[in-house]
């Protein structure tokens, strides 16, 4: 196992083009715009953000981590910008919180779905299997059942179904067998390195350049902060809450979340025929896709773990939004257990 590096720092994946996605080009931001950074991280976004805004705009940020608000708000790093608002929720809930803030339609929202590089190499907090440490993987800290706490009390199948379903893990019954036969003879994992040696154990072929235990810690980080279920109902949010013309950008590192992403636009930007009655009214469309953007090479080269990211950028149109047309193919293909538990990414 590896020691940790500290302090921990954080290189902002997509920074210019995910802002700049926010507001058309040509115009730029509103000058009373509101905007939203659902994931504020360690701020790197809503950093670039505030200095493009007008004095009469507003910038709401969220982060369902601790350590995420404390890094907003105090020492030297606090932001000190009347315009600019933090609150600690889970980004699912930031249409809820611009409601209680008062704040109306939104001109520009942002998530960055991917966990911070002071999550992953924080010992502390559980992610990596780099570093052995107690197995949390908690986005946030206050609240909810911790890795090593699922682990302790789900069945085989129940174990099986998160490691298969969330780390496409063809080895994911082996691995759940192992964890509950351990905890029967009452060793339960509790850390991070014993689930590694143990999903090591348990898988019989590896990856070309990829750890075992990989899609384990995946799946069981995605289960315990509920991210699936938490993009869905930011993204349902999103059709309700954006104003005419309002951007949605959204930033995502592994194929379950952009497959979510790319299915929601996709769905709320296309005509689609029915069949059955070929001659019906189309049926109005309450986005329209923008942009599908990769990092540059030279990004890659200089951050690594921005080689997944995919940003996807929407813009919402005119059509007033009601339930039945916010209504989406995305409900009814949700991954099962995707809504379970508490809380969500960041």
């Amino acid at each position: 196992m590896q020691q940790a590096p500290t302090p921990w720092q954080h290189q902002t994946v997509l920074l210019h083009e995910a802002v700049d996605g926010l507001w058309d080009a040509a115009t730029g931001p509103r000058p009373d715009g509101v905007y939203v950074d659902a994931t504020f991280g360690r701020g790197g976004h809503s950093r670039l953000i505030l200095s493009q805004l007008g004095p009469q705009a507003r910038l709401l940020a969220l982060d369902r981590d601790p350590e995420a608000i404390a890094h907003a708000t105090t020492g030297e790093s606090a932001i000190q910008d009347p315009r600019f608002t933090i609150v600690h929720a889970p980004f699912s809930s930031w249409g809820d919180v611009v409601a209680q803030q008062g704040l109306g339609a939104v001109d520009g929202l942002l998530m960055d779905i991917g966990v911070s590089s002071p999550q992953i190499d924080n010992p502390a907090r559980g992610f990596s299997f780099r570093f052995d440490a107690p197995l949390d993987m908690r986005m946030d800290t206050t609240q909810g059942e911790s890795a090593a706490d699922f682990l302790a009390r789900a069945s085989v199948d129940e174990i099986t179904e998160v490691i298969r379903t969330y780390g496409e893990e063809r080895f994911a019954w082996p691995i759940a067998k192992a964890l509950v036969a351990r905890r029967d003879e009452g060793q339960p994992v509790r850390t991070t390195g014993e689930l590694s040696a143990l999903v090591a154990r348990s898988v019989k072929t590896r990856e070309i350049g990829q750890d075992p235990a990989t899609r384990t810690f995946q799946a069981l980080r995605i289960h315990v902060n509920r991210e699936l279920g938490e993009l869905e109902d930011a993204l349902d949010a999103a059709l309700k809450m954006l104003a005419p013309g309002g951007r949605l950008a959204v930033i995502s590192f592994h194929s379950l979340e952009d497959r979510i992403v790319k299915t929601f636009i996709a769905k709320h930007s296309r005509d689609e025929v029915d069949r059955r009655v070929p001659f019906a009214q189309p049926k109005p469309l309450l986005l329209r896709s923008i942009a599908r953007v990769k990092p540059s090479e030279a990004e890659v080269a200089g951050n690594p773990r921005s080689r997944s990211a995919v940003l996807r950028i929407a813009e919402r149109t005119d059509v007033p939004w009601s339930p039945e047309l916010a209504q989406s193919d995305v409900a009814s293909s949700r991954t099962k257990g995707g809504r379970s538990g508490k809380g969500g990414r960041r």
